[in-house]
């Protein structure tokens, strides 16, 4: 998971590199003004609605878009530390014009409705860091086979097709161990994911990812690399290991790099991750 330190570092490198600050960031989503993801080619016309899923706790509200015609491979989608919003509404449809059924989860659902970050990448790390430390590896299963049985249940997902799911930061172990959890995931990616490598505990999100029978696509971020140099090695040697496809490269970008939202994002490389996600998914 990502903390408080990381977070302020990657925020003082941005600034130092004359990016958005923390104040002209606010102004801009206050003036209701956000980066815009690059339109799809030939996106599909896609279907939008707000969902709620029952859980094992309760009910958690998410996003859900889809070709409005058909059937499609079913997407998984664990936003970053600040949440259901609408940087991760875009990314969600993007990936559905280019031909998936995807829900967006708010995975603080027990604790507040989304959204959970008042003003979304730009709240203070602060404030949400208690969402983040409610969460742990008993909810991380529940909420993963609750979340694919009710993706699984939709009519436009493909039944004949595996399931991917996606994770950014916090979300990148809940994203591997949903593979874990449920044998319909085909494909995980992780972006910037924390915390994927804890040593060698058999609970460890590397661990229990190695033991399903899923592609992988880890993208790393250039800082994170730095703090912890050998956890790639750690992922290429376990999967290998397991005999599983996995892509593991590390990103000339700061973590955080993808959401468009984000303080550092970072189009270019971002724009590759999104190739390589689409890669992966035409395996499903």
């Amino acid at each position: 998971m990502c903390d408080q330190n990381h977070f302020e570092e990657d925020c003082q490198q941005a600034e130092s590199l004359n990016r958005v600050t923390r104040k002209q960031f606010g102004v801009l989503l206050s003036a209701g003004m956000s980066m815009v993801l690059p339109q799809v080619a030939n996106a599909a016309p896609v279907s939008e609605s707000d969902v709620t899923i029952t859980t094992p706790d309760g009910t958690a509200d998410a996003y859900f878009v889809h070709p409005a015609t058909g059937t499609a491979p079913g997407v998984l989608i664990w936003p970053d530390i600040f949440g259901l919003r609408p940087a991760f509404r875009q990314m969600g449809k993007r990936l559905a014009e280019s031909g998936y059924s995807v829900v967006v989860v708010n995975p603080f659902y027990r604790t507040k409705k989304s959204p959970t970050a008042d003003k979304g990448s730009a709240t203070p790390i602060q404030e949400v860091m208690p969402l983040a430390r409610s969460l742990n590896e008993t909810t991380h299963m529940t909420d993963a086979k609750a979340f694919v049985a009710w993706l699984d249940a939709q009519k436009s997902v493909a039944k004949n097709k595996k399931i991917g799911t996606q994770g950014y930061c916090m979300g990148g172990p809940m994203a591997f161990r949903t593979a874990a959890a449920s044998d319909r995931i085909g494909a995980v990616a992780s972006f910037h994911g924390g915390g994927l490598v804890r040593g060698v505990e058999p609970n460890s999100p590397h661990i229990q990812a190695s033991k399903t029978k899923a592609n992988f696509l880890i993208a790393i971020a250039k800082n994170d690399d730095e703090r912890a140099p050998t956890d790639k090695d750690v992922l290429k040697e376990t999967f290998a290991k397991a005999n599983l496809s996995a892509e593991i490269e590390v990103y000339a970008a700061d973590h955080g790099w993808c959401p468009p939202d984000s303080r550092v994002y970072t189009e270019p490389l971002a724009e590759k991750a999104w190739t390589r996600l689409l890669a992966l998914y035409a395996k499903l």
